[in-house]
């Protein structure tokens, strides 16, 4: 192999020429590792090398030890390490070696090639001298090197791997020494600075004692705010980006350098020039309002709780608003008109900073803003009606209603005529405060009053602009929201409007030459507009449903008519999009959709049958066959022969997870709907989930999912489920082991979902053979009580685990109601486990039906077992 040539191919605009030669790597990695890494490190060393050469080694060289994937990246590290310490000593000098080139682009590479075997080494301790050696760099190197090793430091310091961040700890003076000193302002070269400023703003986090130690502190403050100043915007952004993170993590300790410095030094960095600086300075309130409204959380939280230790909190913003309001607003006329939906500026820095305001200082906003606003609604430049309209939409959540009330009311007429400003930046604007009235003030919006000619004006903006779709559409489905009545209602405010809104969707939505982004957002209105219906709406929704079949069903035919990648997306979201309506027009009519449920399914199966691998639309296809089995009840049983085999080949399709996670749901919203019905397909259901929880490389996210499907499942064939007992105790007692390892912050969630599916598993299979098939579980009566137990103890439990838990104790003690387990029963933890929840009044009151339930049946079972002694 060539590996010049190949490192080239790597970087070819064609495909083919590009996958042929990452097909190569690949292929030489495999062979042979160790020569691989030695290779590659060489020419990523060779200074006499071309720049994308060795640019290309050093991407490769990363990728040889970083993943997103946790299992993979375990895999590559126990491959790293089977090279030997010779190999991984020489990679690692060739790599500490081309951080000194003069080519920064190579060093740049060679940096995070560095930084990805730091993460697999100083865990370890396999790199003792690493850290040494890079701040050696930063304080004797040459200027090359000072840039390349403060940028290895910062991507080491960027990384959260939480093993590699506590192996950080015991270097923390050393990084700080090395990135402080190249931060000072008497660093001559800005590049260094900027790569200083860079590291530091990344390390902040884990130098926490340099940062409680006074001393120190104030140093380091001292340069970033030196930093501020510099005539280098890089480094100018780096420092506020520097500040941002400090605000974040010290709060408790910013009001001295709030007074002396911060306060001057942002509103100044809002005002300059500098596009990254004015955001990154404006971002840094931002960091200040997000922390204050937390503090003021939690200590309400507190307070609610008797707690009388509570966080400081120094009411920056409230103090500051009178200075740096008047800068957003203005900010917030400095809109790009080319600027795309995705784009941040800093009109739109501005605006989420105002927006914060206005929750952190309350009613207090409301003056400063609105001067602003009446002042510019009308002026001739539409920058600053857009900026007026902008921050009178900003203010609308931290206010009190009663404030907002009769200013909304005032200015909806006003918002609503600017709908028709000649600018389309203003108009969109409008859409989108008007969309924040109805979502965070939407009780000052009158039914008769307003209802009618706001709904008329966003449907008119939806139509008369694709820029526009998004806020017209976000403001609707606010609005469907906000008068949708109570669920179930005969009529609501938008009845009368119900009609003319579906008609404007669907020629919306038809048009053949309506813009894809407009054509999505109107089919996500529609679907609202359905969901919030109310009763005397429905004949209107069956005819929809009429409509929408008919789109899907011709959309079938335009599968043989892709001729490209576009021609395919576009056809997926439309198909995606109707599907989507039906699913919610199936939901709303319930068995009323029956008369159309065999043209359903015939459309529906008809797009399986044609869609492509690796699409989106099955997954879609599967929510909308869940509802319709959710409304016909026992009814869908007839489509179950025709439809399985693709339930099947989903279950079976790890390549396309969410595919696969749609049908475990499925299978349990069948096994609900039809009950017994589903047996003769169950063996072919259970070999599928037990064959993916055997498989090593199956998502482990889905494992909940599949336990709780076993208790569905159970509970649909009732006794019959005995022929499974024995394979799902062994898979629940397993994964109940699982549970019990130490979870950090990452893996909680996990933990606690795989102890629901547990539950939920035990809970249906109880159900299931507690009449008549009790005694199938006396041999399993001692796990589900040391499982129980272990919940019992655990200090990490959702409350819908502590009801699944309450209804299995109940459930058992009603399968063995003559006592034959009394003394498990009666074991002091499982009356104290009880006696906590049925005290707890956070918990809902479905939990506690649910644990008195329970004490009852265990009360009804001692009963019994005294009386069968005497």
């Amino acid at each position: 192999m060539d590996v010049n040539q190949v490192l080239e191919s790597t970087l070819s605009p064609d495909a083919s020429t590009r996958q042929n030669a990452e097909q190569q790597l690949t292929q030489a990695a495999e062979a042979d590792f160790a020569a691989y890494l030695t290779t590659l490190a060489h020419e990523l060393a060779n200074d006499g090398a071309q720049t994308h050469i060795r640019q290309a080694a050093g991407v490769a060289l990363k990728n040889t030890l970083d993943s997103r994937d946790y299992r993979r990246l375990q895999r590559m590290r126990h491959r790293w390490y089977e090279t030997g310490p010779a190999v991984r000593n020489g990679v690692k000098e060739l790599a500490l070696k081309a951080l000194s080139t003069n080519d920064s682009r190579a060093g740049q590479s060679a940096a995070q090639f560095v930084a990805a075997i730091a993460a697999a080494d100083l865990p370890r301790n396999e790199w003792p001298d690493l850290m040494v050696a890079l701040v050696s760099n930063v304080g004797e190197g040459a200027d090359h090197l000072k840039r390349s090793s403060l940028a290895t430091i910062g991507y080491i310091a960027e990384s959260e791997d939480v093993d590699l961040r506590e192996s950080l700890l015991q270097h923390s003076n050393a990084i700080l020494t090395a990135v402080v000193q190249g931060a000072r302002k008497e660093e001559a070269n800005p590049d260094v600075r900027y790569a200083a400023v860079e590291a530091l703003s990344n390390s902040i986090d884990f130098v926490r004692t340099n940062f409680e130690n006074e001393g120190e502190r104030n140093y380091i403050m001292q340069v970033i705010c030196e930093a501020t100043q510099s005539d280098d915007s890089r480094i100018q952004a780096g420092a506020y980006a520097c500040l941002n993170r400090i605000m974040g993590l010290y709060y408790e300790k910013m009001r001295f350098y709030m007074e002396k410095a911060l306060f001057g030094l942002t509103i100044m960095g809002m005002k300059s020039q500098e596009e990254d600086v004015a955001k990154l300075a404006t971002e840094f309130w931002c960091t200040v309002c997000e922390e204050e409204i937390s503090i003021e959380d939690d200590n309400e939280l507190a307070r609610q709780e008797g707690a009388s230790d509570l966080r400081l909190l120094f009411n920056f913003a409230r103090v500051a608003s009178r200075e740096v309001v008047p800068v957003l607003l203005e900010l917030l006329a400095q809109q790009d008109e080319d600027a795309g939906d995705e784009d941040y500026n800093v009109s739109r820095a501005a605006y989420q900073c105002l927006q914060l305001f206005s929750q952190a200082v309350g009613g207090e906003i409301v003056q400063l803003v609105l001067g602003f606003v009446e002042q510019n609604l009308r002026n001739e430049d539409w920058h600053y009606r857009d900026a007026a309209v902008s921050a009178f939409g900003a203010i609308m959540e931290g206010p009190d209603e009663k404030v907002l009330d009769p200013l909304v009311k005032q200015a909806l007429p006003v918002l609503i005529s600017m709908m028709d400003d000649s600018v389309v930046q203003v108009k969109d604007s409008a859409a989108f405060a008007l969309g924040r009235i109805c979502e965070s003030v939407p009780d000052s919006i009158d039914p008769q009053n307003h209802l009618p000619s706001l709904i008329v004006a966003l449907f008119t903006g939806l139509s008369s602009n694709p820029k526009m779709a998004n806020s017209c559409c976000w403001a609707l489905m606010n609005l469907a929201d906000r008068f949708a009545g109570e669920p179930g209602c005969q009529v609501n405010p938008l009845s009368a409007q119900f009609q003319g809104s579906i008609d404007h969707l669907l020629v919306v939505t038809q048009i053949s030459q309506t813009d894809n982004k407009l054509r999505m957002a109107a089919y996500e209105v529609l679907n609202v507009f359905v969901g919030n219906s109310a009763n005397d709406s429905l004949p209107v929704v069956a005819k929809l449903s009429e409509v929408v079949l008919q789109r899907l069903e011709d959309t079938v035919p335009m599968q043989q008519q892709i001729v490209s990648v576009d021609d395919k997306n576009t056809l997926e979201e439309i198909q995606t999009s109707l599907t989507t309506v039906l699913q919610s027009i199936i939901q709303r009519l319930e068995i009323e959709i029956k008369p159309q449920s065999d043209q359903i399914m015939h459309t529906l199966i008809q797009i399986l049958n044609t869609v492509g691998p690796k699409s989106s639309v099955p997954d879609t296809v599967f929510g909308a066959i869940g509802a319709l089995s959710t409304s016909l009840d026992r009814d869908f049983n007839q489509y179950m022969e025709g439809f399985a085999p693709y339930l099947y080949n989903a279950l079976g399709n790890l390549e396309e997870i969410g595919l696969c996670s749609m049908a475990i749901g499925l299978v349990s919203d069948i096994a609900r709907s039809i009950g017994e019905l589903c047996q003769p397909y169950c063996d072919n259901f259970m070999n599928y989930l037990l064959t993916n929880l055997s498989n090593s490389d199956f998502n482990s996210q889905l494992r909940p999912a599949i336990l709780q499907c076993f208790g569905d499942i159970a509970q649909a064939i009732s006794g019959s489920f005995e022929k499974y007992l024995g394979t799902v105790v062994q898979v629940l007692v397993a994964a109940a082991n699982a549970t019990q390892i130490e979870a950090n912050f990452e893996t909680m969630d996990y933990v606690v979902s795989l102890a629901e599916g547990i539950m939920d598993a035990w809970g249906g299979i109880i159900l299931a053979l507690k009449q008549g098939k009790a005694d199938t579980l006396k041999p399993h009566i001692e796990p589900i009580f040391n499982y129980l137990s272990q919940i019992a103890q655990s200090q990490n439990r959702s409350e819908s685990l502590v009801r699944a838990t309450m209804g299995v104790i109940g459930d058992l003690a009603e399968a063995f109601p003559h006592g034959e387990y009394v003394n498990y029963f009666q074991s002091t933890w499982i009356l104290n486990f009880i006696k906590d929840v049925r005290t707890n009044r956070d918990l809902h009151q479905r939990t506690l039906d649910t644990a008195r339930w329970a004490r009852e049946q265990i009360k009804q079972q001692s009963v019994n077992a005294s009386a069968q002694m005497s």
